[in-house]
């Protein structure tokens, strides 16, 4: 059984489609086909259902494409292993973040490509069940995500780096501006701008304003951060930011900052990579730039620094 076949019925399991899994392994759509009817004659199943067209994987194929996400993320492991071992790391580090910890990824990935230049970082907008799926199939080596989800991560080595703490970002001029902490049950009834329901971050404020006995009622909603801070940047409407965003985006002009009280709860969000055998080597040296960097207290002097 050879890796290359492993690789071409991922590409296909991924994209579907012979000509479009051929293009993307830079083959012929026959040398695929080909490859792959061998890997079925090796392990004496069927893999595919075959029509005029792709019509699936069958269920032993299913399982296939499973253990070949593990083989192939292994052999990745022992390559950067020996890459390391060779005097620097080489490769590519595939890493999924939630899209509200997006704007803090630069403050690790910049300093990591510094300390080793031969890696290059595929860095994707994703979900947190996505990353839960990506990571069980080894489709992602490494996430930026919720350490305390409401989706089951499987089974995974986790690393804190900060607890996401909430702050009213408000027009200057706005009734609670002016006020040293803001309670939730006054804010959901000022005019908002929230990130979307489907997102962990909205469900998250959902509770705590729930917890307040209030319910937020936003007049925009979206699925992005930046366009959360383009509204809000209008001067019409106010939202709850995570401190984190802080870092990226600022506190525009004519908006002011106010601590929101406490929640009962603030959610961790960390690092999160598969939890079965050996550690990669990228993923080992992504966590110890995180370490050096101690992300909790940058992002919480950095909430200090406008609030004050």
């Amino acid at each position: 059984m050879l890796l290359r076949q492993l690789e071409y019925l991922v590409a296909l399991a991924r994209e579907r489609h012979f000509a479009r899994a051929a293009a993307s392994c830079h083959v012929s759509q026959p040398s695929l086909s080909a490859a792959i009817r061998k890997l079925e004659r090796e392990l004496d199943v069927p893999l595919v259902r075959r029509g005029r067209k792709f019509s699936g994987l069958t269920p032993e194929g299913e399982r296939v494409v499973l253990w070949a996400h593990r083989i192939l993320s292994d052999v990745d492991g022992l390559r950067q292993d020996l890459s390391r071992m060779r005097g620097g790391l080489s490769g590519t580090l595939r890493m999924g973040a939630i899209p509200t910890a997006l704007t803090a990824a630069s403050l690790l990935t910049t300093p990591f490509c510094e300390r080793y230049p031969h890696v290059r970082v595929l860095l994707t907008s994703l979900s947190s069940r996505e990353i839960a799926r990506r990571l069980a199939e080894f489709e992602i080596d490494m996430a930026m995500t919720y350490l305390d989800d409401e989706e089951d991560l499987g089974e995974v080595r986790t690393s804190p780096l900060y607890e996401e703490r909430y702050l009213l970002l408000t027009p200057s001029d706005g009734e609670l501006a002016d006020r040293r902490v803001a309670r939730w049950a006054e804010v959901a009834a000022l005019p908002l701008c929230l990130l979307a329901p489907e997102m962990r971050n909205r469900r998250i404020l959902d509770a705590n304003f729930r917890a307040a006995g209030a319910v937020a009622v936003p007049a925009i909603e979206t699925d992005t951060v930046s366009a959360l801070f383009a509204h809000v940047a209008t001067h019409r409407w106010s939202s709850v930011i995570a401190h984190a965003w802080l870092h990226m985006f600022g506190v525009p002009e004519g908006m002011r900052v106010v601590r929101l009280e406490r929640p009962a709860r603030e959610p961790s969000v960390g690092l999160v990579a598969a939890g079965t055998g050996p550690e990669p080597m990228m993923a080992r040296a992504l966590r110890d730039i995180a370490r050096d960097l101690d992300l909790r207290e940058v992002f919480d002097r950095l909430a200090r620094e406008h609030l004050a």
